[in-house]
């Protein structure tokens, strides 16, 4: 078999796995040899988790669950905001051999009940707020036996997580007498996170023990030594996976249970942050804040969920007058993060609007979206991903529906390659506009919405159109102090982009622009909101 020349292949030399081996025992192995280095931060209270702690309890923990009767084939979930108890118990739980569910915490009512119905965990792992708001809910979940609380407080039927991180006997505990549930790494699912939502409801995707792994074997090019901050929650692929990533290089991460953008650049200042991971909402909410705090020891930016234009790296370059570089990459839940990156060593390998090359064990494919050809270089096309960070697939669907012949997964996201082999992003293939034929992405039309300085957020849809088919309807939030008018912001977008690209639909204003915890725009939600325009 020889390789297709225009298929971009990663690095298939650096992964050798044993087929058992569970992620739990991949994460202990990693982490034990740091001892009593901070792991992590909480950068509101500044309570600190050791390496040593975060090992013992979870073993701990997992020696508890599995008394309880928890074994391979069970489904464990966690409903909370990013706290100390989270990681310990994702790696007491795969240690099991069960499988952790990650559920948002601020899910309404009906999301919670469509996540967990598609998961159906045993047991639920939940903080005080979670439960304060969503007890009657778990309630009503007939594949649900026990709820296990953080914090204090023991409601009745309910068990406390600190109970079951207590040792269970006077044995020391350690990696030498501690044993995990052997698993089939490609088979065995050890976690399911759910997909954005952002064109529909969740789909919950199966991620297996080899994909964390193998994601988690990537090189990492960040220095351990210097401290990270991450704002993305733990419950989102970007967060759980990048965080774990972290650990395997030993490093220590200050974490926030959500974005302020005033707290953000304290702690910045307070912990001397080197290296912060972030959605790019975040970055130009940050670029634009008028925060003062000394923000000097930034050195490292990457910045993931969607791709930066270059005067948004300009801006954040000027907001870090010691910036190195700005990293991006490309991933999604279903690819357990990245799948292309940009590096860094000594010097950053990046190229303006790109989402760099693919990453070790990877294949990408660029195909034509009608004939399914395969496409070569500087040519557009759906991005088809193969790999070791693959996933298994979604849960109750057929994987052929979204998997082709050669078993590459169909993203539904158009891009290219260069002649260097670096990746580009357009927009996804379901979000284009077909205006007279032509098609229009929405992020290109919102990038150059946000470079006015009276735009705070933007978002842009389609809208059908009698004779072109499709238009662009822009929604946009404005600038404290700012009064566009909708005549100036078409004017405003006529004279920097090409005529398929001019706001025919018109402008709606609006408060905020609703968007997923990563920071995706959710366009079925804007599409909904446009048909109230349509009656007007």
């Amino acid at each position: 078999m020889l390789r297709n020349p225009n298929y971009l292949y990663g690095d298939d030399t650096f992964l050798r796995v044993p087929p058992h081996l569970n992620c739990g025992k991949y994460l202990l192995q990693k982490l034990w040899p740091h001892n009593n280095k901070v792991a992590l931060i909480n950068g509101k209270t500044h309570n600190k988790l050791s390496y040593r702690e975060l090992v013992k309890d979870a073993m701990h923990l997992a020696i508890s669950l599995a008394r309880m009767g928890v074994k391979k084939g069970d489904t464990i979930g966690i409903c909370s905001e990013n706290r100390r108890e989270y990681y310990i118990v994702a790696i007491g739980v795969m240690c099991t051999g069960a499988t952790l569910t990650c559920v948002n915490p601020s899910y309404t009512e009906g999301e919670l009940k469509h996540v967990l119905g598609i998961s159906r965990p045993k047991i639920l792992f939940s903080s005080p707020t979670a439960y304060e708001k969503d007890a009657k809910s778990f309630e009503t979940l007939p594949y649900l036996e026990k709820v296990i609380l953080f914090g204090q407080a023991k409601p009745n039927n309910t068990l406390l997580y600190e109970d079951l991180t207590k040792p269970a006997t006077d044995v020391e505990i350690n990696l030498e007498n501690f044993e995990v549930q052997d698993v089939v790494g490609q088979i065995d699912t050890a976690l399911i996170l759910y997909s954005s939502g952002t064109t529909g409801l969740p789909k919950g995707v199966m991620l297996t023990h080899l994909n964390l792994i193998a994601t988690c074997e990537q090189p990492y090019t960040m220095d351990p030594e210097e401290i990270n901050l991450f704002v993305t929650p733990w419950y989102h692929v970007m967060g759980m996976v990048g965080t774990l990533r972290v650990f395997c290089s030993g490093g220590t991460l200050v974490h926030l249970q959500k974005f302020d953008p005033d707290l953000y650049m304290k702690t910045i200042e307070t912990y001397k942050i080197v290296q912060v991971t972030v959605a790019p909402p975040v970055l130009i909410a940050v670029c634009k804040t008028q925060a003062n705090y000394d923000v000097s020891t930034i050195k490292l930016v990457y910045s993931g969920a969607a791709p930066l234009r270059d005067d948004t790296i300009e801006a954040v370059k000027a907001r870090f007058p010691n910036l190195k570089a700005v990293l991006q990459g490309y991933g999604m839940t279903e690819s357990t993060l990245a799948v292309t990156r940009d590096t860094y060593n000594s010097d950053p390998r990046t190229k303006a609007a790109g989402v760099g090359q693919v990453l070790n064990s990877a294949i990408v494919k660029i195909v034509d979206v009608e004939t399914r050809k395969v496409l070569g270089p500087n040519q557009a096309g759906e991005i088809c991903l193969k790999g070791p960070m693959i996933m298994k697939g979604y849960i109750g669907k057929d994987r052929r529906e979204d998997f082709d012949d050669e078993g590459f997964f169909r993203t539904g996201d158009i891009g290219y390659y260069d002649d260097d082999k670096y990746v580009f992003i357009i927009d996804r293939l379901k979000e284009l506009i077909k205006y007279k034929g032509f098609q229009v992405a929405p992020a290109e039309v919102e990038a150059v919405l946000l470079q006015h300085s009276g735009i705070k957020d933007a978002g842009v849809v389609g809208v059908p159109h009698e004779t072109a088919g499709e238009v662009p309807l822009a929604f946009v939030v404005l600038q404290t102090g700012y009064n566009l008018s909708e005549e100036a912001i078409k004017a405003y977008v006529a004279e920097k982009l090409s005529n398929p690209k001019h706001i025919r639909g018109g402008v709606m204003f609006v408060r905020e622009i609703p968007k997923t915890p990563s920071g995706k725009i959710m366009r079925k939600q804007l599409r909904e909101m446009a048909k109230t325009k349509s009656k007007l």
